[in-house]
């Protein structure tokens, strides 16, 4: 029995699921679904595998899920071999996980996510690639939405236990998701990347974290 994950490497939280597999060994069918080409609504894929016509997407045998965050706990509860830093067994410690209880990304992602219609990415460039016209306005709404986003993070993730979301010395998935949105502004201008993250030093300091200790990018 083959896991088969349906992604597009443009949408990032398609690249979290890739690189949740990918680190921990499990074998999995990657099967790309092309946004730009609007794939994501053939009749094929919203039948027989996302009637919610969305990336990401996972078919294992009989049992099929399309929701990004349940996907990942489903990875890293189900599979054997997963460290359990990914997600807790332990109930208390799972109760801690930003993820499980939906701090982040959960409040973070609508403002950022590249195919939000609103979002600031998509609005300030993305939109252009896929032959619509770009809003400032509704780009410049969304990086007060981004900033405010990054201040909570910042706030969730100011333990001094340890480099991470949870406080610990290796990453949980809500890191692993949450550093997916954030790096999606690498797309961005620089000067406008720099202007946005640059504020947030501990956030910076986080995604250095993961890249160097998981090599994630």
């Amino acid at each position: 029995m083959e896991l088969k994950l349906y992604v597009d490497r443009m949408s990032q939280p398609s690249r979290a699921i890739l690189i949740f597999c990918k680190t921990n060994g499990i074998e999995f069918e990657e099967v790309k679904i092309l946004l730009a080409k609007r794939q994501h609504h053939s009749p094929e894929f919203a039948g027989e595998v996302n009637p919610m016509k969305q990336v990401p997407a996972i078919v294992y045998g009989d049992f099929k899920l399309f929701e990004s965050h349940a996907i990942l706990i489903y990875l890293a509860s189900a599979f054997p071999g997963v460290a359990d830093h990914w997600y807790p067994a332990d109930v208390r410690k799972k109760s801690k996980d930003p993820l499980s209880v939906g701090l982040a990304p959960l409040k973070f992602a609508p403002w950022c996510r590249l195919y939000f219609p609103f979002g600031y990415i998509f609005n300030d460039s993305i939109a252009i690639a896929l032959g619509l016209p770009l809003n400032p306005k509704a780009a410049a709404e969304g990086e007060k939405l981004l900033s405010a986003s990054l201040a909570m993070i910042k706030l969730i993730g100011s333990r001094e236990m340890g480099a991470f979301l949870l406080g610990n010395s290796e990453p949980s998935i809500a890191d692993l998701a949450l550093v997916c949105e954030i790096t999606q502004l690498e797309v961005a201008d620089e000067n406008d990347r720099d202007r946005i993250l640059g504020p947030h030093k501990r956030i910076l300091k986080w995604i250095k974290t993961q890249r160097m200790q998981r090599a994630l990018f």
